[in-house]
């Protein structure tokens, strides 16, 4: 086909590994397909063919910083937390703009999520397609809150609905003043008014990279909204080292637990809960971190592909990001997951609903006892295990890129 493919991919590696099984699906079909990001995930991009272009925000450091610390400790507070985002993303924002402008030209269709609406945008300048990626559900439904407002959970119909227009226009309030300087400066466009763009994204095409099977399909959803099932990418190039392949040799299966980009205000208070529980627990663990900190009954690995880890563990302990939440339901394993913010919470109910896993367990209530406890719930509960590897299966077998690449080509022939 020969059309060039621009995904903006600015977060973490949970939006930029499902962003990469996209990617690869469509450069098979013969596009080129160019990914923006941050320039940590240069390597993995370039690896899997793609062309890469570098964002300025990384999501990490931003995490790691102490507003990042700062936000994450005012998570339960939605007008601190915008206010909080706020501050992070100002000095960052006429950057990720210039540079996002940048790698878009010479597109033929720009996908990108709903956040800042940059999809839009970029598709009024260029005159070309453009599609929406949810991760998580983000279309108005009455069927259930924005995932965002996990305490918001009996508004009934109408008060759901309200929720995903109540983080839609917060959303857009936060960048409405760089995303309209950014339109008239840089797009030649005009500003926008308070209410944003909003029109013209609910018409919009939007593939949700999640599997109908975890989130039913609400029936108020319009035909332009596609469940297309988890998009998963494999790392074909990487090899486990030989001293994962003896630890897991070397005994019965241990307990994956790793928290992605999320960070504790202690971390090392957090790393040493993690290993009193699960020797409570009577567990071997697979820790993420650092490998020289390993002791006998628990290894602790660097950057390791989970769709080649998490099969074989007894269990997988995580935060719930949309992304690690897919490769664990997808190994057939039953998962524990101690949310964070954002839409974790949200994951870690729909894990619990689904009988993949016990109750969550906030990473706020992190404790010994309270971890040991949960533990001892997923790694014994022959329920959980049955649960997972049926859903397991019901993944495996779903082909969530090339559905999603079947919309594309009916969006853009």
């Amino acid at each position: 086909m020969g059309r060039t493919v621009v995904i903006f991919a600015a977060g973490s590696r949970g939006d930029v590994q499902p962003s990469l099984a996209l990617g690869r699906a469509l450069t098979r079909q013969g596009d080129a397909v160019r990914l923006l990001a941050s320039t940590r995930y240069r390597q993995l991009i370039t690896e899997a063919g793609l062309q890469f272009h570098s964002l300025p925000a990384d999501p990490g450091e931003i995490i790691e910083s102490p507003e990042g610390q700062e936000l994450l400790a005012g998570r339960r507070n939605p007008v601190a937390f915008i206010r909080g985002m706020d501050r992070i993303m100002r000095p960052l924002f006429s950057r990720l703009l210039a540079q996002t402008q940048a790698g878009a030209e010479g597109a033929d269709l720009v996908l990108a999520p709903a956040l800042g609406l940059l999809g839009v945008h970029l598709s009024q300048y260029l005159r070309i397609p453009h599609a929406i990626i949810h991760f998580q559900p983000s279309q108005p439904t009455g069927a259930f809150s924005h995932p965002f407002t996990p305490a918001a959970r009996f508004l009934g119909p109408f008060g759901n609905r309200l929720s995903f227009e109540a983080v839609d226009l917060g959303s857009w309030l936060v960048c409405r003043r760089y995303i309209n300087t950014w339109r008239r400066e840089g797009l030649g466009l005009p500003a926008l008014s308070r209410l944003g763009p909003r029109r013209r994204v609910r018409r919009a095409p939007v593939l949700c990279a999640f599997s109908p099977t975890v989130v039913p399909r609400p029936p108020d959803w319009g035909p332009n909204v596609h469940l297309t099932g988890f998009w998963h990418h494999e790392q074909p190039l990487w090899k486990p080292p030989r001293r994962l392949l003896g630890f897991l040799d070397d005994g019965p299966r241990p307990v994956y637990v790793g928290f992605g980009s999320m960070k504790t205000s202690d971390p090392e208070a957090t790393d040493r809960v993690v290993r009193a529980a699960l020797r409570r627990a009577g567990l071997r663990g697979v820790l993420a971190g650092d490998p020289a900190t390993s002791d006998d009954d628990m290894l602790v690995v660097e950057d390791t592909p989970h769709s080649w880890l998490f099969p074989r563990m007894a269990a997988v302990v995580h935060h719930g990001g949309a992304g690690t939440t897919a490769a664990a339901l997808r190994s057939g394993v039953p998962s524990l997951v101690c949310p964070f913010f954002g839409d974790q919470p949200y994951w870690a109910d729909r894990v619990h609903s689904l009988g993949v896993g016990p109750k969550p367990l906030p990473s706020r209530r992190l404790t010994v006892s309270a971890l040991a406890d949960r533990l001892r719930a997923v790694s014994e509960d022959g329920g959980h295990a049955e649960a997972a590897r049926r859903l397991g299966r019901a993944l495996t077998a779903e082909d969530g890129v090339g559905r999603a690449c079947t919309v594309l080509n009916e969006l853009v022939g």
